[in-house]
């Protein structure tokens, strides 16, 4: 269910004031708050994998590369590991490609019912006249793109131009049509948490279905603090308006660790709900081998040597 638009109200925002050190406090102490052993820590883990959005944003990407990350997306988990634990029928949450890999992982994917995530706006920086970042929506959505991971004007961020950046998202909201889209905020860039919960809002009230930390390309990425703050964004949005957005971090997420840190986060601060891929994505290139590698490790008591996974 797509997140419908709110006109801009700057006085759900712009008094915001955040204490850095109590948040950091806060995410400190999530990965210690649950212990997670045997069989609670692989289903938290198959969760995670079901909550994937299994990425490839190379320079140098392929038909050929997509469909092998198609294939993995398809089966993530060793078939005989799934066996042994009596599941089924897992699958990454969506796939993440450019827009000109659409076609092709469109194909690969088949009748698996795995979305397309396809980025766009001038991705990684965004720093593209207005109206072709549009058009890169349309040519992704046209070519079969489900979902849309576009990047904002981050200047407007730093400049206070609500109005600005609001009238930038709704562009992209309607530019994406049918399909859902998620804001990436690039909050390494935003030099402050209340920028990053400023900005959160305006993403939100624009129609946003998800929003996302990074594009996984700046110097700082997806972290606890920043991450906190953006999952109370989205809750005080729920309670204000009775929509439900998604979270997606992104860069940085690389261990099996990672994975469950992120969902307790998502537990404490929203609830269950958001535990299903339709409210949280991880995007993720590398994650899924370590968790595979643990699972493994549950499933037999060793750790599988690299070459017996399957490269996504």
């Amino acid at each position: 269910m797509s997140n419908p638009a709110t006109p801009l109200r700057p006085e759900a925002f712009e008094g915001i004031r955040i204490n850095t050190p109590a948040v950091e406090r806060r995410a400190a102490s999530l990965p210690t708050r649950r212990s997670l052993k045997k069989d609670h820590q692989a289903a938290w883990l198959l969760n995670a994998v079901r909550c994937i959005d299994l990425t490839t944003l190379a320079g140098d990407d392929t038909p050929d590369r997509v469909a092998r990350l198609c294939a993995k997306a398809r089966q993530p988990i060793q078939a005989d590991l799934l066996e042994a634990m009596g599941v089924s029928g897992l699958t990454t949450g969506a796939v993440c490609v450019y827009p000109t890999m659409v076609a092709p992982a469109r194909r690969a994917l088949g009748s698996s019912g795995i979305p397309v995530a396809s980025v766009a706006t001038g991705f990684p920086a965004g720093l593209m006249p207005l109206h072709l970042r549009l058009a890169e929506i349309r040519y992704a959505v046209d070519q079969g793109a489900d979902e849309i991971d576009i990047v904002i004007t981050r200047a407007y961020v730093l400049r206070g131009e609500w109005s600005a950046l609001y009238d930038e998202l709704r562009a992209m909201r309607e530019a994406c049509g049918t399909a859902r889209m998620k804001a990436i905020l690039a909050t390494g860039d935003l030099k402050s948490l209340e920028n990053v919960a400023r900005a959160s809002h305006v993403a939100m009230q624009a129609g946003a279905d998800w929003i996302k930390t990074s594009t996984g390309k700046e110097g700082v990425n997806a972290t606890l603090p920043v991450s906190l703050v953006m999952c109370r964004t989205i809750r005080d949005h729920y309670a204000q308006t009775g929509h439900k957005v998604g979270f997606k971090p992104a860069g940085g997420l690389r261990t099996a660790k990672d994975a469950i840190s992120w969902q307790v986060l998502m537990a404490e601060e929203l609830g269950r709900d958001w535990l299903r891929p339709d409210l949280f994505r991880i995007g993720a290139s590398s994650l899924l081998g370590d968790i595979e590698r643990q699972i493994s490790h549950h499933v037999t008591g060793r750790y599988a040597a690299a070459h017996r996974q399957a490269i996504a």
